[in-house]
């Protein structure tokens, strides 16, 4: 027999929670998920539709009184596209929620009672932020709730703009994204003008057919533009076609570039990106260096906030001339390149060999000599013995993945005994968990929250810590 859907009374909103949900309190004191529809501050009529884990899942029934830390999106699309779920809350309250996250993983999981959580550093671009964004093709658009009831014939309704939360093969049709600067909307729409003059087909997830998959734009703060037209299929006359045209309109964009992707599946780490006009790549730049970006490299897509992240964990490191630096977890080696004029040697380990590639190239082209870049599993690759050749580090930097460190990874660490280790994280809770682990031999000193992405619940912490 289902369960009766039933309705709790006057629950009132006090958290943002991962995804876009909200955390309620109840009358009683009882903790439930609210899955959208309200922020913190609201008073609300719950509808509990299930329970996981002992907790209390559902959905806003009602609101009866309005939260005052309320404001009006910006976005048109708010609330159906699943990008920016905090549009509807003012920046200060978002900050003031993601420090408290930062504090509570500390304070509960690291068993840290002694605040040591410094002042989040706020982005002072809350909109037109991102430096890269991708949008997908699909030939069935997502409706929302006032065309299905206009009852308009959408059979063939092709959708350019984001995947639908829990909806794979659909696509909301994106008029404007506040997310990256104008020209993007400028060049997506061109895009879609250019498909529907010359027919051309948009990407049948399900049926895996279709010409046009993704188009990927990349901007820099230097103002140089990158354009990456991924299609299903291999028709280069019809790429020209589009690409040539697209130049036509848009001759300041610096780098032109297609992947034709004709596998079950979105990624396209392993195809070969063809530079089709201009660079195969564009230029940023953070602080004294430059960094080369090509359509596959992974870069912060704050590129400014990642400035001041970097400039915070330069701080945190306080690196000394003669000092050797580990980097684990290196990416495209860009923290360790930014830090290199700061110490003797840097050494990098990263598992993505192409990021190693784009590490390298970076070191040459900024003319550093000291850094040096190795490819493999962190866990793997850092042992005991990698200081006998390397030399011993008076500073480690981790920044590691949401998952966190793998635990011997942690273990090589105790045993390696830095004298300082500043570890960067995305995922708070994460990091309580293996500074926990690291709180045999350290010590907490410092903690600074840095938020990356306003109206989203993530936010990055850097911890200093120090060897007893």
């Amino acid at each position: 027999m289902a369960r009766k859907k039933r309705v709790i009374p006057d629950v009132l909103a006090i958290d943002i929670g991962d995804k876009g949900q909200t955390i309620g309190r109840t009358k009683e004191g009882e903790i439930v998920i609210i899955n959208g529809g309200c922020v913190p501050g609201d008073t609300i009529d719950f509808l509990y539709l299930r329970k996981k884990k002992g907790l209390k899942f559902g959905q806003v029934k009602e609101i009866k009184s309005f939260s005052t830390d309320r404001v009006n999106p910006q976005c048109q699309h708010f609330g159906i596209c699943g990008g920016c779920k905090w549009q509807n809350l003012s920046y200060k309250a978002q900050l003031k929620f993601k420090q408290t996250a930062v504090e509570q993983a500390i304070k509960r999981i690291a068993k840290d009672e002694e605040q040591k959580v410094e002042t989040i550093v706020a982005c002072k671009e809350t909109y037109e932020y991102r430096n890269k964004l991708e949008y997908s093709f699909s030939s069935k658009r997502w409706l929302t709730l006032e065309e299905i009831k206009s009852n308009a014939d959408f059979s063939k309704s092709n959708g350019l703009g984001f995947h639908i939360s829990g909806a794979f093969d659909k696509v909301l049709q994106i008029e404007k994204c506040h997310l990256q600067n104008d020209l993007s909307n400028q060049i997506r729409k061109e895009v879609a003008q250019i498909a529907e003059k010359h027919q051309l087909t948009y990407y049948n997830i399900r049926e895996h057919k279709g010409f046009f998959r993704n188009i990927i734009i990349r901007n820099s703060t230097i103002g140089e533009w990158m354009v990456t037209l991924v299609v299903g299929e291999e028709n280069i006359d019809d790429i020209q076609l589009v690409l040539n045209e697209l130049i036509g309109v848009f001759p300041n964009v610096n780098s032109w570039n297609y992947i034709i992707n004709q596998k079950m599946n979105s990624s396209l780490f392993d195809l070969p990106s063809i530079n089709y006009s201009g660079k195969d790549h564009i230029i940023e730049r953070l602080g004294e260096i430059k960094y080369r970006i090509s359509p596959k490299s992974f870069f912060q897509t704050n590129s400014r906030q990642a400035e001041r992240l970097y400039n915070k964990a330069r701080e945190l490191a306080n690196l000394k001339k003669d000092d050797i630096l580990y980097d684990l977890y290196t990416g495209t080696g860009s923290i360790a390149l930014y830090m290199a004029q700061d110490c003797l040697k840097v050494v990098g380990i990263e598992e993505v060999p192409e990021a190693i590639q784009d590490a390298k190239q970076n070191a040459k082209e900024n003319e550093i000599g000291n850094a040096e870049f190795l490819v493999g599993d962190v866990k793997e690759v850092l042992k005991v013995s990698f200081k006998e050749k390397y030399g011993s580090p008076d500073v480690v930097i981790t920044d590691p993945p949401r998952a966190g460190m793998h635990a011997d990874v942690v273990e090589t660490l105790l045993q390696l005994e830095s004298p300082k280790i500043v570890y960067i994280s995305c995922n708070p809770s994460t990091q309580a968990r293996d500074i926990l682990l690291l709180k045999e031999k350290y010590r907490i000193e410092r903690i600074v929250p840095v938020d990356m992405f306003p109206h989203t619940s993530h936010i990055e912490s850097i911890a200093q810590l120090i060897l007893k």
